[in-house]
């Protein structure tokens, strides 16, 4: 009998010990067909168009009196090749702690900007988005940073949410007397019924002759029940004085079509992407129909296509733009959850 009282007691408190903490991995796997252009035309499977292959491990512990400990580590992979994406746990990197004020992170995780700007729910950046495809700050080289601590407020009210973020160096490891990278940046957002908007700012040191990087983002999207509709406006600027500045401003307009089904379309301005003042300009017109299999499992097809002024050269899938030319893509793809 006490043998038995004994395996009981274990098992209990086993059990006990489990229900204080968690563990899930988790991922998605993308993967299309595509063709795209600049000046030639390359076809290719391709990973990544709608969403970023990944896999992740993320967990929970109770802490008692209302503090949890909590920790990403998240792998971006390619589907066409199996290749691993930059740092091994480049997507996410990071430990912190939770509770009634807020959570404290440390590690790699999305910057303060690129966490709007890479919401797909909100704007986007994947290849065939205009944050991405224009190399904007907030999508491309600050899409993420390293060495980051990053304070996230608690919600004092319902559907507000803001951040803080400060990094010791945005790429790579720290170098004593060497201030260069050192970035901090903040966001917020309001989401409640309809209405949504938010905003981020991110600066960071590029050199130690006095250069900076600047970006600063806005949004504001309302759902119309059978239509969503997102304006936005994005700024970046760096230099030494900050002379020069390149804008991306567009829309987007998304369509549910039944439970299965739904279109997306946006246009946007890029405005001074060369740091050329003059005929820097270029036009990206973006259509994108999603359907849902099930909860995990979708297919899509994308269709993006720049038009360039005489001093404009940006592309659609990292292919090497031409000044006035166009470029275009087209993907049909599926991506799966798990």
């Amino acid at each position: 009998m006490n043998k038995k009282l004994f395996a009981l007691a274990i098992v209990s408190a086993a059990s006990a010990a489990s229900a204080q903490s968690s563990l899930t991995l988790y991922g998605l796997v993308d993967a299309s067909v595509e063709s795209v252009k600049a000046v030639d035309t390359v076809t290719r499977v391709s990973s990544d168009n709608l969403a970023s292959s990944r896999f992740g491990l993320k967990g929970t512990e109770d802490l008692g009196g209302g503090l949890k400990a909590v920790f990403n580590l998240e792998a971006a992979l390619k589907t066409d090749t199996g290749a691993a994406d930059s740092a091994f746990f480049g997507r996410q990197a990071w430990v912190g702690v939770n509770g009634g004020f807020g959570e404290l992170r440390l590690g790699r995780t999305d910057s303060s900007i690129g966490a709007l700007a890479g919401n797909s729910s909100i704007l986007g950046a994947q290849a065939y988005d205009d944050f991405k495809i224009g190399k904007t700050l907030a999508g491309d080289k600050y899409r993420r940073v390293d060495n980051s601590i990053t304070y996230a407020l608690p919600k004092l009210v319902n559907g507000l949410s803001a951040q803080v973020q400060y990094s010791t160096k945005a790429s790579g490891g720290e170098v004593a007397g060497d201030k260069t990278g050192r970035l901090y940046g903040l966001n917020v957002q309001y989401a409640a019924g309809a209405f949504g908007a938010g905003a981020a700012y991110l600066e960071a040191k590029a050199n130690d002759a006095g250069a900076k990087e600047k970006s600063a983002l806005a949004y504001l999207s309302y759902d119309f029940t059978g239509a969503k509709v997102t304006g936005y406006y994005n700024r970046n600027a760096s230099g030494v004085g900050l002379t020069g500045a390149r804008e991306l401003f567009g829309a987007r307009l998304d369509v549910p079509l039944g439970n299965a089904f739904a279109m997306q379309a946006s246009v946007s301005r890029a405005r001074d992407w060369n740091d050329v003042r003059n005929d820097a300009d270029a036009t990206i017109v973006a259509l994108k129909g999603i359907y849902s299999l099930s909860k995990r499992t979708s297919v899509y097809a994308l269709a993006t296509t720049v038009s360039n002024d005489d001093s404009s050269a940006i592309a659609v899938g990292g292919l090497t733009g031409v000044a006035g030319e166009r470029s275009s893509g087209l993907a049909v793809g599926m991506s799966h959850k798990f």
